[in-house]
Formats: structure tokens, C-alpha cells, sequence
């Protein structure tokens, strides 16, 4: 027989075990599935049947544990592999990673000072919260911290670029703007502009939304941004390392290759952007800041042939976007007067006049069709949105429609336009009536013309925004992995490869492109190990019981000074920042935001800490397990978990305990008065057929009478009433 022993829980009765079989000179593992041996018994306040105090006779035992040197304690960790025979066992076990160094970790507790996230205790049995680095409890063997990481949350996974949107709305939740600041821009740096026009996936995601409103994650982003622009004037430029020495072109000054120059400068690439407008944008400005060279009002193919970026290039990263919006098909759609909105809003935007006539009939349900209407609107126009479907199908942002309706756009549901009627221009837009059939590819149902609806409708103008083209770059082959073409040095992304994107999309591709055009000069596999694009959330929250709080709305300009073109939503005030980052469901444990970090003094945190898959080979395994607490929500007629006064047996432990969350007060937990007439309702759980658990739990019995005694020693004026069946001690 080998000479070592496995003891499969570190409750009283496997800690008991292990010391005695230590003393004999004997090897022992002792395996615990939590952070720290103790078991149940650490819970409780006093013991059966001498009523002493449980800590005062279980810590010495832990503490002599933890420092016999024949003893190892394997804890967080779980038995996933057993063969073998008696004297000679085989175990495999899974540690699971504890994020924190148990050598170094010397148990002060400053992590937890500064730790953003409260998580439900399950120490105290829910009845309190803890950070998520936390110890189990104070005495607990081994007394290092531990990290409670769940996975990755829904809206961090749900983001094109991973911003660790759950990370910031923590931070801002605990009113360290700064810090939220900054851990934005470690994936986005330019969280201004993303705050106000990103589609935000991250909150269609957001695990709150099935509770009652997501999170609002964009606006939070915003508020950090603006309260730094508004305290500074400017948006600061990080710092750049010297030029490495290699020259990048980038085609296209738009979100792709914004953050594909911003990417290659932090590596210390030169970087020149070629853009065929005249006029920069305010993201332009930070990269400008950063080094970068912009070439205005130059199209490459016309003012400087291709082929020379090439060849005066290390590489070349082609992200020109799609700028002409897709025909209709329909007769009359050449007539002056027809727009597309991508060059009809580029016109505005560069403050040229636009000759449109006063009735406009826009074509879509778009983002880009909302701008175009609220735009027109604001140039003192008459304007009804024509699209074939109903609005709950519309693409649009919610928020984006809803303005549109305040502002006193028409909205014309279930119509396609069939032909653009007029001599010289438009005089009229001849239109069908739609219903809807099966749902398309897009998983919105088909619609399909009513055949005789056709109507008429006078227009001096029609704006096109049913989607955009691709244009002439589209030529090239893509890897849509590395974004590299069959031009080994050329890369291409964004619109021109893919079709109309969303924003946030565009940087996921400038990022992406950044990535490969790096590891190819410096000749690097450009597929291993991509880490970008692959976050996933596996995260299952149950919201149940979770209070209803609805979402913060920002203050925004009223509808009669809606004339120019001031900005409509205004932001959150700080209060309102503050309360909306507090809705927070935590989902993924740990936002990783990383002020625990900067806290530790002894350097033991470790958030890249894996699992260990250990194998043992023992004599003899002993089982001491413990138990398992019944789920008394099964059975709901006592409603437990729906009244708060209604607990168990190992809540009321902790609530008598001086350690627990009411320091020793036997409270209602409702409101936190004190409690007198207490109930004990015996056999739930057990004796009942109907759940399959015929038996007697033997301890029930003696359990009930303990609490009640310890009940009036805490306090003379309770009134304990034990219901039973009958009594089997």
C-alpha cells in the first residue's frame, strides 16, 4: 500500500482526519471544493450538544492543518478521474485557478478596499454581499484572497473590439471616472464620438435587459469621455515610441483606418493616411496628434496611382468604405431631386448648399434614414419616412426612431416606393401597399406587395437610404481572418470588403488589419492565435427576484430650440452616471478592471491564472464530503425566497453568529427590526414522498431545539414554536 492518503472534504470531519492520520506519519491530500477547509461547521454559532462555541473549537484544528507538514491542502479543486484498486489509487484532479498566489498573498485585504464589484455571499448564505476578491472568512486556512470569475460578460463578449464595458461601468459605479476612462481606451481610443454614434451591441446583450432595461453602457462611455474634454478642452494623445523604421499607407480616414494608424503609431510604424475629402474628423485629430501624416482631397487611382503606395510602402491597408447609396431600380430614380443619404448627409456635413425642395420622402428604416430625416427636419423641411415594413422591424436605433417621432417626423409603415413620377425633377413618388409574409434571411418577415394599393403622393424630393454599395476596391481576394489580399503586402477591410458596417464593426476591422500588417513585418504567422474576435459569454444569470429599476434617461433639448443643429441628447449628469452603472447585474464575478492591481503590495494577483490538472497516486481515499443544503424553493408553498423573513436552518446560523452579516442580532431580514416570535418548521425536505425523499434527515429534530436554546440566549423575549410531525430523537 502506498503511503499517502486522499481525504475528499475539508469539513470537521476530513480536517478531524487528516490530523490523525498526519500524526501517524502518513502523506495526506486533503481536497476541498471551496476556497478554505472549515466546512459547514464554520458557519455555525454554536455546537451540539454542549453549545460551544464552532469557530472557537474548529480554528485551532484548521490553523495546526494548514502547518502539518504531512498534510497538503489542495483547495478550489475537484476529483475529475479515479481508477485503481485498494493500496493503489490513481486520482486526477482539476485546480481550479484562484487568480491569487497562495505563497505571496499575505491576507491584508487591501484588494478588497478597493475591489469594484459586490457579488451575494455565499459564506453568509446570501445574506450579505462580499467584493469579488475576497477571503472566505476571517479565520479561514489558507487565509489568502481568492478571485470570483464567472467568464465574460455578455456586453464585453457582444463588442466587435471587446471594450470591457462591464470593467468601466464598474469603476463608474464606484466614482473612479478617470480609471473608466482609461480602461475604455485600452480598446477604444476614441470613446467621444463611439458614445454617441455606436450601435451598441454591448447592450442588446446586456444580461439587465431581461430584467427591464439594459444597462446604458454608450451613454455611461460618453459621460467619462465628455467629463474629460469638458475638465481638459481636448482629447489628450497617448505617448508614441520612436519610428521602427517602416512605412504603412492607409486608404481611407474613416473608423477602420483610424484605428488601424492609431494601432501601428503605439508600434512605432509611420503612418500615412490618403482620404479623397477635404475635412477631418475628431477622431483624426488624436492620431493626427500621434504622428500620423494625412492626405487630404487626394483619391488614390486619380491624384497618386496605386501601385505607387505600393511601392513605396512596407504595406498598405485599403479601408476606403462605401459611400454611394444603393439605387431603387425604379422608374423616375434618375430624375434631379433623388438623393442618396450617404451623399446627401456628406454635403451637409461639409457645409455645402443642398437644392431639395420643401415636401422629402425618405426611403428606409435605417440609422441612416433617421439622419437624414432629422436633418431635413432641422432644415425647416416637410418629411415623411416611407418604409416596407412595420416599425418593429425597423434596424434603426429605438432611440434614434422615437426622436424622429418627437420631432414631428411622418412615418408611412408598410410601403415601397414603385415609381419617382416628374418632368425636369420630382414632382410626385408613386408608392405600394405591403404585407407580411414568411421572414427573410435577415429573420424579418418578407414583405410582399398588395397587388391594386398603389397610391400617389406629391414630393419635391426623395432620399435614398436603403443601404450602401461597395466600390471598385472590391476587387481584391481577403483573408476575412487577417484581412491580408493576394497582394501579399496590401490588407483591406471595412466597408469595401464586406458591405455597409456599423461603426464599431469598421474598428473591429482596423484593429483586426493592424494586428496582421504588424505580425507581417515583423514576419510573424499572421492566423496563430487570434485573439481579437474571440470573446465568447457562456454567462447564465438568474435574474429572479432581481428589484425592478428602470434606466437613467439623460436630459435632452426640448423640441422648440430642435431647429439647428445642436446635439439632442445632452448626457448624464454624474448622479445619474453614478445610479445607472449601479443597476449592474456583475454577470462575469470579476469586471476585471485591475484596481485590485495596483493595491497589492505582495504582487500576488495573477488574472491570467489557468486551471491544474494534477494526478495523485495514494493507498486509501476517504469520503467526507459533507452535505448538501435542501433547496427549500422547491418546495414554494413556504415561500421561501419570495418572503424575506422565511430562511433556513444555516442562515439562522449565521445571523446568530457575532461573525455574520447582523453581528449576532437575531433581525427580520424585511427590515431589519428585531425579530421575536421565530417559527421552526421541521421534516422540509425530507419524510415527503412527493419529492422523492421518503427519509428521515435524522438531525432535524435536535437541530430546531439547539437554535431555539440559543435563540433565547441571545435574547430573553423570543417566542420559538417548533412545528414537527413528531419528534424521532
Amino acid at each position: 500500500m502506498k503511503g499517502s492518503v486522499l481525504i475528499v472534504g475539508g469539513g470537521i470531519a476530513g480536517t478531524q482526519a487528516a490530523l490523525d492520520l498526519a500524526d501517524f506519519g502518513l502523506k495526506v491530500y486533503l481536497l476541498e471544493k471551496d476556497y478554505a477547509i472549515g466546512g459547514t461547521m464554520a458557519k455555525l454559532d454554536k455546537t451540539f450538544p454542549t453549545n460551544d462555541c464552532s469557530m472557537c473549537i474548529l480554528s485551532p484544528k484548521l490553523v495546526e492543518a494548514g502547518r502539518h507538514r504531512n498534510i497538503e491542502l489542495i483547495t478550489n479543486a475537484e476529483i475529475i478521474g479515479f481508477e485503481g484498486k485498494p493500496g493503489d489509487y490513481r486520482v486526477k484532479i482539476k485546480e481550479k485557478p484562484r487568480f491569487v498566489d497562495l505563497e505571496k498573498c499575505k491576507g491584508c485585504g487591501d484588494c478588497a478596499v478597493v475591489c469594484t464589484v459586490d457579488l451575494p455571499n455565499h459564506y453568509e448564505e446570501g445574506l450579505s454581499k462580499r467584493k469579488a476578491i475576497f477571503r472566505l472568512y476571517d479565520q479561514a486556512v489558507p487565509s489568502a484572497f481568492a478571485v470570483t470569475k464567472l467568464g465574460v460578460s455578455p456586453c464585453r463578449a457582444a463588442c466587435p473590439i471587446h471594450v470591457n464595458a462591464h470593467g468601466y461601468v464598474a469603476l463608474i459605479a464606484n466614482r473612479k471616472f478617470d480609471e473608466a476612462l482609461k480602461l475604455v481606451r485600452e480598446r477604444n481610443p476614441f470613446p467621444l464620438i463611439t458614445g454617441r454614434i455606436c450601435t451598441h451591441p454591448c447592450e442588446n446583450a446586456c444580461t439587465r435587459g431581461k430584467v427591464d432595461e439594459p444597462i446604458a453602457i454608450d451613454l455611461l462611455k460618453r459621460f467619462v469621455a465628455d467629463r474629460e474634454y469638458e475638465n481638459l478642452g481636448e482629447i489628450p494623445a497617448p505617448e508614441t515610441p520612436p519610428d521602427n523604421g517602416k512605412k504603412v499607407a492607409i486608404v481611407g480616414a474613416g473608423p477602420a483606418g483610424l484605428l488601424c494608424a492609431y494601432d501601428l503609431r503605439l508600434k512605432g510604424y509611420e503612418v500615412h493616411v490618403y482620404d479623397a475629402l477635404d475635412k477631418p474628423g475628431g477622431m483624426l485629430y488624436v492620431v493626427e496628434k500621434m504622428g500620423a501624416h494625412f492626405h487630404f482631397n487626394t483619391r488614390i487611382g486619380t491624384d497618386i496611382p496605386f501601385k505607387k503606395l505600393v511601392d513605396d510602402f512596407d504595406a498598405v491597408f485599403v479601408a476606403v468604405g462605401a459611400h454611394r447609396s444603393k439605387k431603387l431600380r425604379v422608374e423616375g430614380e434618375d430624375l434631379p431631386g433623388v438623393f442618396g443619404a450617404t451623399e446627401f448627409l456628406r454635403e451637409i456635413n461639409l457645409g455645402r448648399k443642398v437644392e431639395i425642395g420643401q415636401k422629402v420622402v425618405v426611403i428606409g428604416g435605417g440609422n441612416a434614414a433617421m439622419d437624414a430625416a432629422r436633418t431635413l427636419k432641422r432644415l425647416g423641411k416637410d418629411v415623411i419616412i416611407a418604409y416596407r415594413r412595420t416599425e418593429k422591424e425597423m434596424p434603426a436605433n429605438r432611440e434614434e426612431i422615437e426622436e424622429a417621432k418627437e420631432e414631428g417626423i411622418q412615418f408611412m409603415l408598410l410601403v415601397t416606393p414603385k415609381r419617382i413620377l416628374g418632368k425636369d425633377r420630382v414632382e410626385k413618388i408613386e408608392l405600394i401597399r405591403m404585407k407580411l409574409g414568411e421572414p427573410d434571411e435577415s429573420g424579418r418577415r418578407r414583405p410582399i406587395p398588395i397587388e391594386g394599393s398603389e397610391f400617389t403622393i406629391d414630393a419635391d424630393a426623395v432620399v435614398l437610404a436603403i443601404s450602401q454599395e461597395k466600390n471598385r476596391w472590391n476587387t481584391f481576394d481577403v483573408d476575412p481572418e487577417t484581412l491580408q489580399t493576394n497582394v501579399e503586402k496590401v490588407f483591406a477591410g471595412g466597408d469595401c470588403v464586406t458591405g455597409p458596417l456599423t461603426f464599431i464593426d469598421a474598428m473591429f476591422h482596423g484593429r483586426k488589419a493592424a494586428i496582421s500588417i504588424d505580425r507581417f513585418l515583423n514576419g510573424k504567422d499572421l492566423h496563430e492565435n487570434r485573439e481579437i474576435g474571440s470573446y465568447k459569454s457562456e454567462i447564465e444569470v438568474d435574474t429572479e427576484g432581481v428589484p425592478v429599476r428602470r434606466r437613467a434617461r439623460p436630459a435632452s433639448l426640448p423640441l422648440e430650440k430642435r431647429k439647428g443643429f445642436d446635439e439632442v441628447i445632452k448626457g448624464f449628469t454624474e448622479e445619474q452616471a453614478v445610479e445607472e452603472a449601479q443597476r449592474c447585474l456583475d454577470c462575469a464575478g470579476c469586471c476585471e478592471c485591475f484596481e485590485c492591481l495596483k493595491a497589492c503590495e505582495a504582487d500576488a494577483i495573477i488574472h491570467d491564472m489557468t486551471e491544474r490538472i494534477r494526478e495523485l497516486e495514494v493507498g486509501a481515499v476517504i469520503l467526507s464530503p459533507g452535505f448538501d443544503e435542501f433547496e427549500p424553493e422547491i418546495l414554494s408553498e413556504y415561500g421561501y425566497g419570495r418572503f424575506p423573513n422565511v430562511v433556513t436552518s444555516i442562515q439562522f446560523e449565521r445571523i446568530m453568529c457575532a461573525s455574520g452579516p447582523t453581528k449576532g442580532e437575531i433581525v427580520r431580514l424585511s427590515d431589519g427590526k428585531h425579530a421575536r416570535k421565530i417559527a421552526w418548521i421541521q421534516c422540509v425536505g425530507s419524510r415527503n414522498n412527493r419529492i422523492n425523499r421518503g427519509y428521515c434527515s435524522s438531525v432535524c429534530c435536535m437541530y430546531a431545539v439547539k437554535e431555539a436554546v440559543i435563540a433565547k440566549e441571545h435574547a430573553e423575549d423570543v417566542e420559538p414554536t417548533i412545528f414537527f410531525m413528531d419528534i424521532r430523537s
